[in-house]
């Protein structure tokens, strides 16, 4: 008689072995198997809290693995606008530790995933430790700029936020774009930041986005646009890529439906708010050059 142990230890092996296989739908279809989850962040981070079921949060396509089949669209699929974004779809809502949202603190003690970067920009003590005057600080530059909730934890809006604002004078201060004659699409992946330039005028932006997480990272260097499609939809997921501008393989200019405001990047693609992806659909045309630079931060 099998021990009780064994059993157990069978029926786990069995179960895992069981959930291993690909549902017989994707089986049939050979569609590959969806990627594993990311593994959790250390912090749990809501908002309030994150989309529950039946809410679905789109991050982003993994189309950056698969370059798109290239064609000409008709006039009438062009003559299409994708769907607009739900209403607060973009709003600056800031992820905040799971028990300062239960508890509703005034004043998070926690250290945030942008501390340093933020205690830098706002000129205090740059030592990564959140403090009674740093979270002050910090609750006041995001009561300033509407983010919520104002608890003075410093997540990806508030850093994000700050870069921008640095940024919109001149976002090639530090002539890390290559200035050009012609149009140049410029990747900030230090300040998650993207704008177009021709000659040293900014033509487009700057606007904050998101890029490669680690694993999927947006690939450096110079690149051209070669296929836009207005309404391209990920050809692996089934998802809505609007405006989408490809310019390596399968990495793109595309908006998505949801934040772009998270410590977790895209599968490799540039993602933007719909109205900015819309206003850069404008700008470029195929043929128009790339340039990315920099480090995603933790990536």
């Amino acid at each position: 008689m099998i021990s009780r142990r064994i059993a157990s230890r069978a029926a786990a092996v069995l179960l895992a072995a069981v959930t291993a296989l690909p549902s017989t739908a994707n089986a049939a279809a050979g569609a590959p198997a969806p990627p594993a989850p990311a593994p959790a962040p250390e912090l749990d981070l809501v908002p309030g809290v994150a989309p529950g079921p039946g809410q679905p949060w789109q991050i982003d396509t993994p189309d950056e693995a698969l370059p798109p089949t290239v064609y000409t669209p008709t006039e009438a699929e062009d003559a299409v606008e994708p769907k607009e974004a739900a209403p607060g779809a973009y709003d600056l809502i800031e992820y905040v530790p799971l028990d300062d949202a239960v508890s509703k603190v005034s004043c998070s003690k926690k250290t945030g995933p942008y501390q340093r970067q933020v205690e830098r920009w706002l000129k205090l003590k740059a030592d990564g430790k959140q403090s009674a005057a740093d979270c002050e600080a910090i609750r006041a530059f995001q009561t300033k700029h509407k983010i919520k909730p104002a608890s003075g934890f410093a997540g990806p809006i508030t850093w994000s936020t700050m870069m921008l604002i640095g940024a919109k004078k001149d976002p090639n201060a530090a002539k890390k774009c290559p200035v050009r004659s012609y149009k140049v699409a410029c990747v900030d992946l230090d300040r998650q930041l993207t704008w177009v330039q021709e000659d040293s005028k900014v033509v487009f932006g700057p606007v904050p986005m998101r890029s490669g997480r680690t694993g999927h990272l947006t690939r450096k260097g110079w690149h051209t646009v070669y296929w836009r499609h207005k309404n391209h939809v990920s050809t692996l997921y089934d998802e809505p890529m609007p405006y989408a501008q490809f310019f390596d393989g399968g990495e793109a200019f595309h908006a998505v439906y949801g934040s772009i405001y998270t410590t977790v990047g895209s599968y490799g693609c540039v993602n933007m708010k719909l109205k900015d992806a819309r206003k850069l659909w404008d700008v470029l045309k195929k043929g128009d050059h790339v340039y990315v630079w920099g480090k995603r931060p933790g990536s």
